[in-house]
């Protein structure tokens, strides 16, 4: 009876399959940008303009700082891999630092999304350098990672 049952359910897990899409228009969630020694944790959220441009905007809080990015990514499809897009771009960045100057950076970036059909979320990780443009130290280990409600 338990090779039965055994064979009864990878017969059934064969039969299950798991559909990817990206097809979604827009995204709400939770961002987190590691950069410079600090990780800013706050709201992000993302708009497809057409199925490749998308709008990107995050709020993120430190201790004592806060950083507003706003960032234009081109997305494209991994062929094969369903809910798998990489995407490319860049934006500026503006941390607010008390009693401190404020820091303004280009941060261009390149990452990876991930949907999955059926599930309303949407993860993604990107690496994100900081090419302060005020004073400050540029930052190549910069990473940023979002965990997303998905719209339609």
């Amino acid at each position: 009876m338990k090779k039965l049952l055994v064979v009864f359910g990878l017969a059934l897990l064969g039969t299950v399959t798991v559909k990817s899409q990206t097809s979604y228009k827009a995204a709400l969630g939770l961002g987190v940008d590691a950069v410079n020694s600090a990780t800013f944790i706050g709201a992000t959220g993302k708009y497809f303009f057409t199925s490749n441009h998308v709008g990107q905007a995050d709020l993120g809080f430190e201790d004592g700082a806060t950083m507003i990015t706003i960032l234009y990514s081109y997305h494209k499809r991994f062929v094969g891999a369903g809910g798998l897009r990489w995407y490319a771009g860049a934006g500026p960045s503006i941390m607010l630092v008390d009693n401190m100057d404020n820091a303004f950076a280009l941060r261009p970036h390149l990452g990876l999304d991930f949907k999955v059909n059926g599930v309303p979320f949407v993860a993604n990780f990107d690496w994100r350098p900081a090419i302060v443009l005020s004073d400050g130290n540029n930052e190549v280990g910069a990473f940023g990672f979002g965990l997303q409600f998905a719209f339609n």
